[in-house]
């Protein structure tokens, strides 16, 4: 077969075209992956919608950044993966790079690692992004260790409710700010609920640090939750941010003497450098699934390739109920 099936955008705000495309060949350093499950995630809408600069994928293109999925092929120069693998990886979408939203794709063997064993496809397709940014920030910038008190803003979202689950299994003391209707959620996988409704940053400073602040803080969302972690921060804190693209007062981190790290996850896709940097991630990752200390929350919707237009409306319309998973 030298055709695959593939969603296809031809222009901003366009919708999918479902066609046949040339079925891609594994290069130097790479495997074709036959694809069984794509992630969505908030970027992909930005990109559909060609707001998103930063991810350098330009239209016409297949979107999608993350999949799980079954080596079909390995090219020259690959050494661990053989046909019939079971692989996860954040492999394309951005840079240019071929989307997940079809049936094969050649990507680069050192962005993906072994499926975890105990999850299915569509499970594993849902979290190469999302742990890949909440590792880097926790697991790496902060090194986050048993006893601190760490807030998680935006925790019942993608990288929120991974980044809990990591601070949990560390023995940290964990809250997580969010929505109300999330808060039963955000119980069930060790965190204390903050409603950013009913409490403003400086009520859930004093009722759970007594005024101190945290000793790290996670902001998933950027913007108005950047400005909040500098306020939430302890002194000698340090404030960590997967969207921290905004301009920002810097004076409530500094007069704490607080530090601040930014992550930028697609950075080894979009300049090729360190990417076997994310496939040892990916590798930890499965280890912590697999010991049962981190499961994604995904949405329970049922999508095929035939109708992913309707599971960007799911998202497009805040209706979604956790990751948004297309089965291809």
């Amino acid at each position: 077969m030298s055709k695959m099936k593939a969603a296809l955008v031809e222009a901003p705000n366009s919708e999918f075209k479902i066609t046949e495309v040339s079925k891609p060949v594994a290069g130097s350093g790479q495997i074709l992956v036959r694809i069984k499950a794509a992630a969505l995630n908030p970027l992909d809408m930005k990109i559909r919608a060609g707001e998103a600069a930063h991810a350098r994928h330009p239209l016409p293109a297949i979107l999608g950044i993350d999949m799980a999925g079954t080596v079909e092929a390995v090219g020259p120069g690959v050494t661990g993966f053989q046909a019939g693998d079971e692989v996860y990886g954040m492999t394309g979408g951005v840079g240019g790079l071929q989307g997940s939203l079809a049936e094969y794709a050649a990507v680069d063997a050192d962005l993906v690692a072994p499926k975890p064993r105990n999850l299915s496809m569509r499970q594993a397709a849902a979290l190469p992004l999302i742990a890949i940014t909440a590792w880097e920030g926790l697991e790496e910038r902060t090194q986050v260790k048993v006893g601190q008190k760490v807030l998680v803003i935006g925790g019942g979202g993608g990288v929120g409710h991974i980044a809990v689950q990591m601070a949990v299994a560390a023995g940290a003391e964990v809250y997580a700010v969010d929505g109300g209707s999330k808060a039963e959620y955000i119980k069930s996988i060790g965190a204390t609920p903050i409603d950013y409704a009913k409490e403003t940053v400086e009520d859930y400073v004093i009722s759970h640090t007594g005024g101190k602040g945290f000793d790290i803080v996670y902001d998933t969302i950027g913007g108005k939750g950047l400005d909040a972690a500098f306020q939430a921060v302890a002194k000698f804190g340090h404030v960590v941010t997967s969207l921290g693209w905004g301009t920002h007062s810097l004076a409530p981190l500094s007069f704490k003497g607080a530090t601040y790290s930014g992550v930028f996850t697609l950075a080894p896709l979009l300049t090729g450098e360190d990417r076997a940097h994310h496939g040892e991630i990916l590798k930890q990752v499965a280890s912590r699934v697999e010991a049962g200390s981190l499961i994604p929350n995904l949405d329970p919707h049922q999508f095929s390739l035939d109708d992913v237009a309707d599971a960007y409306r799911l998202m497009e319309n805040r209706q979604a109920a956790g990751k948004v998973i297309v089965s291809i």
